[in-house]
């Protein structure tokens, strides 16, 4: 297992350096770059200008563009080739060194660190009340499999599953948050403008209450996947001889599925961990961001794109692959610790 473990480690640069290469390819081909991000915002506001002065022989714009692309792409370091820009950003990247943003007068690591307690709180706990709920009702839809409850749940989580995230998101605004029905739920933020005005039981009040349409959104959708992958799980070991010979040595259900068969079914749902957490803090709140206006990761990463911020978007991706891969080799950790007769000793030849 130590061997399965350094060779994982080892090959942790190696995906980061192909992650970086191929989007870094990519990028550089897609057209409307930061330069001209810039000169077309600057254009608008000359436009502006020039439609709301009384002078007829406004020149706002004149001489100016040359120049200042010019300027512009010595200051984005565009002057210097694109393979010497990749291996320097590689270079500064293993030294955690991942420059400022373009357009805001901060580093990357202050934008995501003001960003990611939005995004932790929504993914932490839409990934809590996921697991909480599916897994107990996963079980039971296997031990009840083909009964009126397990048609009737297929039903609500298959409904949940196919309405898409952000038109739950916005039907919920319109239902609780002061459109034709009701206003219950506070419509944008998570605290509110008296946050620190209120007391530590008030405080958590207001923060949960901020949490609960969004959350839910995001709860709501991933809620199926894990269901069913449990109840396959379950009824998959429910039908092995082991549990057959338990229950002829007459062992109560309950005893053979909470000593038995519980270990073995909750393998592949322990292994789904990672990926859940990962989709739900990078990108599964992305669209939930943006309708309930939380000023996350994945809003930041969305509008870092539209702008072709190179900075917080290589960035972002870094930081992001690095955490995925490392989550990726704790669950496989943490398969070997509930069931260390898994040693992935096949990986390593």
């Amino acid at each position: 297992m130590k061997q399965y473990f350094l060779k994982r480690l080892l090959f942790i640069p190696l995906t980061l350096f192909g992650i970086l290469l191929t989007n870094f390819i990519f990028i550089q081909m897609a057209p409307g770059g930061p330069v001209e991000q810039v000169l077309q915002n600057i254009e608008k506001t000359n436009q502006t200008e020039a439609s709301i002065s009384k002078d007829s022989f406004y020149k706002g714009a004149d001489g100016i563009e040359s120049s200042l692309r010019q300027e512009l792409i010595v200051q984005f370091g565009f002057n210097e080739s694109a393979p010497k820009r990749f291996l320097k950003m590689v270079k500064d990247y293993l030294r955690f060194d991942f420059g400022k943003s373009f357009y805001q007068d901060k580093t990357v690591i202050q934008l995501i660190l003001e960003k990611m307690p939005v995004s932790i709180s929504l993914g932490l706990w839409s990934t809590f009340l996921i697991y909480l709920i599916s897994i107990p009702l996963g079980i039971k839809k296997a031990l009840y499999h083909t009964s009126s409850f397990d048609k009737i749940t297929n039903g609500v989580l298959i409904l949940g599953y196919a309405i898409p995230s952000f038109l739950l998101a916005v039907f919920l605004i319109i239902l609780f948050c002061g459109g034709s029905y009701w206003n219950i739920f506070p419509l944008k933020g998570l605290i509110s403008d008296n946050f620190e005005t209120l007391s530590f039981i008030g405080k958590t009040r207001d923060y949960f209450w901020h949490l609960i349409l969004p959350v839910g959104t995001m709860t709501l959708g991933g809620l199926a996947g894990l269901t069913f992958l449990t109840k396959n799980s379950f009824l998959e070991e429910l039908h092995k001889n082991y549990v057959l010979t338990a229950r002829a040595k007459g062992l109560q259900k309950k005893q053979v599925l909470y000593r038995h068969v519980f270990r073995n079914a909750m393998l592949i749902v322990i292994a789904g961990f990672p990926s859940t957490l990962i989709s739900l803090l990078f990108t599964g709140s992305v669209l939930t961001e943006v309708i309930f206006s939380l000023d996350g990761l994945g809003l930041l990463g969305f509008e870092s794109v539209l702008n072709r911020d190179y900075p917080v978007i290589f960035g972002s991706l870094y930081i992001f692959g690095l955490l995925g891969l490392l989550l990726n080799l704790i669950s496989d950790l943490t398969y070997h610790f509930v069931d260390p007769r898994i040693t992935f000793k096949e990986n390593l030849s």
